[in-house]
């Protein structure tokens, strides 16, 4: 009956890989583990303040990666279980007796996953020793896509937070208020670039949704909190006497619709108004709309 073991830890080495892929490599997926950790965290974070809030997505992103490192590390240690000590020899002057089983499995396991290999325990069973060597290749891959990850956020984060202080900046200038009274072309241009760069972040809360959960500390960094300015410009513009600034108005407030759904269908922030979406948005990053 040993070799349920074995495919126990095959069954975790595939949730684990499953959800490695689907978070890292799919372009649209998320992986469910991976999210249920990252709103477990977000969600206690949020319960004990906006410090713990801003400390939440780092926290999260390294508590995932620790959780597939964990899947792998006992999900190969099962498979090696049933061969210790038989399958591995052992250098002299350590006694395989001194140690559990699993527990011997489970070091000789992550000394394999993390690519130490310090050569005290060396695998004679012939079957684990072609196991072995994936095993060393799945973490050589686990510590290249935590690197990649961190690599994925930050640029998604930094057009985040460019969109919030260029908006904060209009809003400052009053440039909505005074639209009618500037260049139309310029008006229009200011619009379009604007629903550009709303886009972008709604592709990039699409392709890396791990960035939603990183909080700004500052309100003007925050977009939630800037996105009223978006709002009031889309309105102003509707109001203009040019039609190439109601077009680009209209252009900017689509964009804003857009934004609004993915919010909602994939953060699950309650409306049903566009500003309601925006104010929630707000609200779960500790700032105000």
């Amino acid at each position: 009956m040993e070799w349920i073991f074995s495919v126990l830890g095959f069954v975790l080495i595939a949730l684990g890989l499953h959800d490695v892929f689907h978070t890292l490599l799919h372009p649209t997926g998320q992986g469910r583990i991976g999210r249920f950790i990252i709103d477990r965290v977000w969600r206690m974070s949020q319960a004990l303040g906006a410090k713990a809030l801003s400390l939440a997505g780092p926290v999260a992103l390294v508590g995932v990666m620790l959780f597939w490192a964990t899947l792998q590390t006992v999900g190969w240690a099962l498979v090696y279980y049933p061969h210790v000590p038989d399958g591995f020899v052992y250098v002299d002057g350590l006694n395989e007796a001194d140690y559990g089983d699993f527990t011997e499995s489970l070091y000789f396991s992550l000394a394999t996953l993390t690519t130490v290999g310090y050569g005290d325990v060396v695998v004679s069973d012939p079957w684990i020793r072609l196991f072995s060597p994936v095993e060393a290749l799945i973490g050589f891959g686990l510590l290249t896509a935590a690197v990649t990850w961190f690599m994925q956020v930050y640029p998604a984060l930094g057009r985040r937070r460019a969109l919030a202080i260029r908006l904060t900046v209009l809003g400052e200038a009053d440039y909505a208020g005074n639209i009618g009274a500037r260049d139309t072309g310029a008006a229009a241009w200011a619009l379009e670039t604007l629903a550009i760069d709303v886009v972008q972040i709604r592709i990039d809360l699409t392709q890396t949704p791990e960035s939603y959960y990183f909080r700004e500390s500052t309100s003007a960094l925050s977009l939630g909190a800037s996105l009223t300015q978006a709002v009031y410009l889309s309105a102003k513009a509707a109001d203009s006497q040019d039609p190439g600034v109601r077009l680009s108005g209209v252009v900017l407030r689509k964009a804003l619709e857009d934004f609004a759904g993915l919010l909602a269908r994939d953060f699950r922030l309650p409306g049903p108004d566009l500003e309601d979406y925006f104010r929630q948005f707000a609200a779960d990053h500790k700032h105000e709309y």
